[in-house]
């Protein structure tokens, strides 16, 4: 199974929106028909050039004189479609960051703001060292763009490096993002879509591309039984996808390290962001917990669910199979509770009364034990195969 794309939701265009597009794309048009008239001589020349030096074609030594009023109405054709094509790229790619300025958190707008103010600063005096030497105005103009780019890029990832470290970043105990971080079993288990799909998870889901890797990899194992459980998962999260808002990928540049496990790269995604970790690993859990993270366990809901039993209640079960001790039958609930009945392997394949005689809760479930009551007849049940 090919791995699933999010999908890209694009903001909505106002009319005002709409028409400042429009006029900026005829006006690149525009721009671009002139700048190809103006420049269509020379253009031309090296057309000629290149067909004449590559393909061998006509007297090179001759010269380019056939310029007329078709090849340059064709060359102002061309300037006019690249003048738009990229007016229309330009807008899309300055849309795209908007998309993801709105997402990002105030800390974050900062560190960007701060780490560009502090590139123009770090070029400048390079830039007046430029000045001094005998070198063009343009030339030094575009060797400053440059160092601004560039000091700016080093100074926010330095910055981002620092979060910990920046008031403007730090998070304060206890404070939550809503957000809730999925674990790859979740999908291999697949009640979460379930669960999501009837309220019980509220804020925003989120998938790491680590976990979407994960189960990637799993999908294209030559092991069966991993790739089963791989493309499971994968269908699972398009199941999700497509009747909930999820988020990928968004929050990952705060666990970057792509030589850490994930369970590790979870719990650092999770601290960094204030999120809840939603699985239903047991050493996941134990780890978060440790570490402060708040998890929520699918399977702590599912024994919060399951049939309250009291020491000394009667029940009716099954006894499908023999215990690990000398005697001992097991049965199992509606809900899939097993039941240890003392003194039940002669009643395999029966319906029995039974009394509960101990229940121990564990961190993986419950733990019933039970006995045959006094004068239980031995009744034919339905006998298990």
């Amino acid at each position: 199974m090919s791995r699933q794309r999010p999908v890209k939701i694009r903001r909505p265009q106002t009319r005002t929106a709409f028409w400042v597009h429009q006029i900026l794309v005829v006006g690149s048009t525009v721009v671009g028909a002139w700048a190809a008239w103006s420049s269509s001589l020379a253009i031309l020349h090296v057309i000629y050039d290149f067909v004449v030096d590559r393909l061998k074609i006509g007297d090179p030594t001759a010269g380019f004189n056939g310029a007329n009023a078709l090849s340059k109405s064709a060359i102002v054709l061309l300037g006019a479609m690249f003048g738009a094509y990229a007016m229309n790229l330009v807008i899309d790619r300055f849309d795209r960051f908007l998309d993801r300025w709105d997402k990002m958190e105030v800390g974050e707008r900062v560190t960007i703001v701060l780490g560009s103010f502090a590139g123009i600063v770090e070029a400048l005096p390079v830039y007046v060292l430029l000045k001094s030497l005998d070198i063009s105005n343009f030339d030094a103009a575009v060797a400053f763009m440059l160092m601004i780019f560039g000091f700016a890029v080093l100074s926010v990832y330095v910055l981002r490096s620092l979060d910990d470290m920046l008031p403007w970043q730090r998070r304060r105990p206890g404070r939550k993002s809503g957000i809730k971080i999925l674990d790859t079993n979740l999908f291999i288990d697949g009640r979460i879509s379930e669960v999501a799909k009837y309220g019980f998870l509220e804020g925003q889901l989120y998938v790491p591309q680590f976990v979407l890797d994960e189960l990637q990899y799993l999908a294209d194992s030559h092991d069966t039984m991993k790739r089963q459980r791989g493309r499971r998962g994968l269908e699972v999260l398009k199941q999700l996808k497509a009747e909930l808002p999820v988020e990928v990928a968004t929050y990952d540049r705060h666990a970057p390290d792509k030589s850490e496990p994930v369970d590790s790269r979870l719990v650092r995604l999770a601290q960094a962001l204030g999120a809840d970790i939603v699985t239903n690993d047991f050493n996941l859990n134990r780890v978060a917990r440790l570490q402060d993270v708040r998890v929520l366990n699918i399977n702590d809901l599912a024994l919060a669910l399951r049939t309250n039993i009291m020491p000394q209640e009667a029940l009716s079960l099954l006894i499908s199979r023999e215990g690990n001790q000398a005697g001992q039958g097991v049965g199992y609930l509606e809900d899939g509770t097993m039941v240890v009945v003392d003194g039940g392997k002669p009643h395999m394949g029966e319906m029995v009364d039974v009394m509960v005689t101990q229940v121990i809760q564990t961190e993986r479930g419950k733990m019933v034990f039970a006995e045959i009551e006094e004068g239980q007849k031995k009744t034919t049940g339905r006998r298990v195969h």
